[in-house]
């Protein structure tokens, strides 16, 4: 799970942060928010898939305030850039995932520590700081989990020739003729002599009948 961190103030800089002033300590209050920021880094698995930094994030969640702290619940969307895994063709896919995360009071978690509560770092509750809720840490456990290990530009992408590395797709009856590697001594002594080898060329089955 993503390490949490103290978020700054809501902002241009901190487009997932969400202040949450006019709900706190207000149980059964909600309110709704819905916009596009700019993705912030590492958003994805590293060398494989990700969305990149700045491109358009669509967030809508709601905001209700509990007796515990405030519940964000809601979803985000973005588009994943990386390259197929098979063909190394680009790859682009629409994410979209769904959040959900508690924040907690300063004075819960206090308690709690104070209680003597021994809390796994996995388990521990997201704390509202300053009325602001750091919503970067769900959303990016929420995409890294939902993107491919091994993208694909599509399910039946037949992948590079492992000979040469042309792309299969565009030639489905791209094939090498391997010549059995014993005869090739024979065929250059054949072409050196000027003999054409297309006569001598002999298959491995015929080399085990003999």
């Amino acid at each position: 799970m993503t390490e949490r961190t103290a978020p700054a103030r809501a902002g241009a800089e901190q487009p997932l942060v969400l202040d949450t002033h006019d709900l706190a300590r207000r149980p059964g209050e909600m309110r709704e928010v819905a916009k596009v920021v700019p993705a912030p880094a590492d958003l994805g698995l590293e060398g494989v898939i990700g969305i990149p930094e700045g491109s358009p994030l669509t967030v809508g969640v709601r905001m209700e305030a509990v007796m515990e702290g405030v519940l964000v619940t809601g979803a985000v969307r973005g588009t994943a850039v990386g390259e197929c895994s098979r063909c190394l063709d680009p790859v682009n896919q629409e994410v979209t995932v769904r959040v959900q995360e508690l924040f907690v009071y300063p004075e819960r978690v206090k308690a709690a520590q104070d209680a003597g509560d021994d809390i796994e770092d996995d388990d521990a509750e997201a704390e509202l700081i300053d009325d602001q809720a750091d919503l970067e840490p769900a959303v990016r456990d929420s995409v890294v989990t939902a993107l491919p290990f091994t993208p694909l530009c599509r399910p039946d992408c037949p992948g590079l020739c492992s000979e040469c590395g042309a792309r299969l797709a565009d030639d489905p009856d791209h094939h090498h003729d391997l010549v059995d590697p014993r005869w090739s001594a024979l065929q250059t002594m054949l072409a050196d002599a000027g003999v054409t080898t297309s006569a001598h060329n002999v298959t491995t089955e015929e080399m085990k009948e003999s």
